[in-house]
């Protein structure tokens, strides 16, 4: 591995937690990298999940500390997706780069058509119980089986529903996404080591950048606030609108950096 190669991993590790910690789809950066690396889609696709366990793990541990987080809650709504990751991993050995586009599009137009029409709630609701109801636990089995299976886009499908079926606010939102996507992930983790498709040593670089990314956000996102956090989603999800429409490439981009 080439000294470039570390320090971009590093560095978009650190630009992924940020994403990832306050919104959704910087998977789509690491993915993009690690095909650029050479890697195949389903290798990708699994050593990405190591940057996953450790961005969430980060981001759990510092919303716990500000109180943001409802454990049973949390826990209630990781059963069903943790039945769903497994499933959706267990399938996932090969999935084609048109379908992640597919799924992509399709989570990006719902998220951003929150952003663009819905109202927030401006106060911070978090580390209370929440209203669960039988609906919740099915959504949750599917949010699992899609992470399991793809990941991309996994985040802005979870504030989605958790938003407008929850009625949270988009801090709270990002608590309780981050909590279930780390409970769910090694279980999908261990299906993809099974079947070889980790490259340790890329994931847990592009890790250690995820954990001091996670960390940074999950602080600005309580300081900063609803809005800070809502804007912030929005320049994300444009920005991998024009990737999918043809306009950039952050593959190619990310070649030319290697």
């Amino acid at each position: 591995m080439s000294i470039n190669e570390i320090i971009l991993l590093l560095v978009s590790g650190v630009i992924v937690g940020v994403i990832n910690t306050l919104g959704g789809g910087g998977s789509v950066i690491t993915m993009s990298l690690f095909m650029a690396m050479g890697m195949p889609i389903g290798i990708a696709n699994g050593t990405n999940r190591i940057a996953v366990l450790l961005q969430n793990l980060s981001a759990t541990v510092a919303f716990l500390r500000k109180g943001m987080l409802h454990i049973k809650s949390g826990l209630l709504l990781s059963i069903p997706a943790i039945v769903g990751n497994i499933i959706g991993a267990m399938v996932a050995s090969e999935v084609s780069e048109s379908l992640f586009k597919i799924c992509l599009s399709v989570v990006l137009a719902i998220i951003l058509i929150y952003l663009i029409m819905g109202k927030d709630k401006e106060q911070i609701t978090g580390g209370h119980g929440l209203q669960i109801r039988w609906w919740h636990y099915i959504w949750f089995f599917i949010i699992g089986f899609y992470g399991g299976y793809i990941y991309i886009g996994l985040g802005f499908l979870i504030l989605a529903i958790t938003i407008w079926s929850m009625n949270l606010d988009i801090v709270t939102a990002n608590v309780i996404k981050g909590f279930v996507i780390f409970l769910s992930t090694p279980f999908a983790l261990a299906v993809f080591v099974y079947n070889n498709q980790v490259e340790w040593i890329a994931g847990l670089l592009h890790g250690a950048g995820n954990i001091v990314g996670a960390v940074m956000a999950s602080h600005w996102a309580m300081n900063w606030g609803v809005k800070f956090v809502r804007w912030f989603t929005l320049f994300i999800i444009v920005v991998f609108f024009i990737d999918l429409m043809g306009w950039i490439s952050l593959q190619t981009l990310l070649s030319h950096l290697l």
